[in-house]
């Protein structure tokens, strides 16, 4: 409970902070019983929703977006605006100074909640061990903080909520158009129309975008990264680590055990000062237009390289083949917002399954923006020296590969016949 009687859970929800997973519990009739009555006498842009709320919460950054559309929702819907902002490890120089800033934008609270080892444990780790990577190079740090994704969580959690969209209501059309609206209304914003650089940043990430990144043909500027060290100015020297792994999730750093948020807020200062996991896209956002965007992931680099490389010994072919062809689909769930699909969370089922045994620890050589396994091991390693070794092989003996060739090669040879009227 906050200081003026209201509840968190009044205008979030229990289950979007505490336990997500009680949405298997809302009937389908019920859910949509409730989005048609909060829907019903509505306009489909929201603007029927104007004059009738008392206070509006806002997912709140104290970006130039979320400054704006304070005084905005007053002006336009006339209601209170409790500001929410969930602490994802975005940092300290993003929080400082957040609640007198929201007050000034015209908030009548702020409410801050520190969320960073929910956010590790129950959603960055899972896709993790899943492998989820989005269009082969994107780790997804930024995939449940966009409008859709919130929106598609609210649904789901809470079908009842009325969701206030202001960016598909305003006459605000770029990043320019806000400065000056903020400017207007005597809004400080933390950027200028000299360098317009779109950015998020959590414990998993930092994104990249706009500015100069707009045309795909530009390099980064250098002095843009905030998270990594350019490689080129990165250590002479290369720094080893070992990570420890427990059924396919990270647990801990060169032998010592650290909380989930601790592991990875390590290894993101480890990555970064070698300038590991810096990533130049271009991707298929889900509206269909591609969108260039840079990003730095030092930790999570580092921690994908480990877990990738430990299911290398523990996952035999055929498991490992279906678990990458299921990784794309799980990756594409998790960039469009659907979380709480039940084909993502029965994915998630197959995943721990199969990932009991991918216990063990990997060694890596973090060097000039690389980071390359040097080692690695685990008490379930399906990796048989006695069988594999060139030398002395005990149970593999050469004569056994003339039939497996003739059988395995029979229908190459049988087409070929055919071919050649045989």
């Amino acid at each position: 409970m906050e200081g003026d009687g209201t509840y968190l859970s009044d205008f979030c929800g229990d289950t979007v902070l505490h336990n997500h997973k009680s949405i298997m519990e809302v009937r389908k009739n019920q859910a949509i019983k409730a989005v048609l009555s909060a829907e019903k006498g509505m306009e489909t842009n929201g603007r029927g929703l104007r004059g009738k709320l008392n206070k509006v919460v806002l997912a709140y950054s104290g970006g130039l977006d979320t400054s704006v559309i304070v005084p905005w929702l007053r002006e336009n819907y006339g209601c209170e605006v409790v500001c929410f902002t969930a602490d994802a490890g975005q940092g300290i120089q993003e929080l400082d100074g957040l609640e007198q800033k929201a007050k000034a934008s015209g908030a009548c609270q702020l409410v801050v909640q520190d969320l960073k080892e929910e956010f590790v444990r129950d959603y960055i780790f899972p896709c993790l061990r899943a492998g989820a990577i989005y269009e082969r190079k994107y780790l997804l740090g930024t995939s449940m903080a966009r409008p859709v994704r919130f929106e598609l969580t609210f649904f789901a959690v809470n079908p009842a909520l009325n969701v206030v969209a202001p960016w598909r209501e305003w006459e605000i059309k770029g990043r320019e158009d806000a400065i000056e609206y903020a400017k207007k209304h005597n809004i400080p914003v933390p950027v200028t129309k000299k360098s317009i650089y779109s950015r998020d940043r959590n414990l998993w990430h930092l994104s990249h975008e706009g500015d100069i990144l707009e045309d795909p043909a530009n390099e980064p500027k250098k002095d843009m990264y905030m998270m990594t060290t350019d490689p080129e100015d990165a250590p002479s020297t290369p720094e080893y680590i070992e990570i420890g792994i427990v059924s396919g999730i990270p647990v801990s750093l060169n032998g010592k055990e650290l909380s989930p948020a601790a592991l990875l807020s390590e290894l993101n200062d480890i990555g970064g000062r070698h300038g590991i996991g810096r990533i130049d896209m271009v991707e298929n956002r889900l509206v269909g237009m591609k969108s260039r965007g840079v990003y730095e992931t030092p930790g999570g680099t580092i921690l994908f390289t480990a877990v990738r490389e430990l299911e290398s010994l523990t996952l035999d072919r055929e498991t490992m083949q279906v678990k990458d062809t299921l990784a794309l689909k799980y990756a594409e769930l998790v960039y469009a917002g659907r979380w709480f699909d039940p084909l993502r969370e029965s994915m998630d089922a197959f995943m721990e399954q199969i990932t009991k045994t991918t216990t063990g620890s990997v060694r890596l050589k973090l060097y000039k923006g690389s980071a390359t396994v040097t080692s690695r091991k685990s008490p379930y390693s399906l990796y048989r020296e006695d069988i594999s070794s060139f030398e002395t092989g005990q149970i593999y003996d050469q004569a056994d590969a003339g039939g497996f060739i003739r059988l395995y090669g029979s229908p190459i040879r049988v087409r070929a016949m055919l071919e050649r009227g045989m």
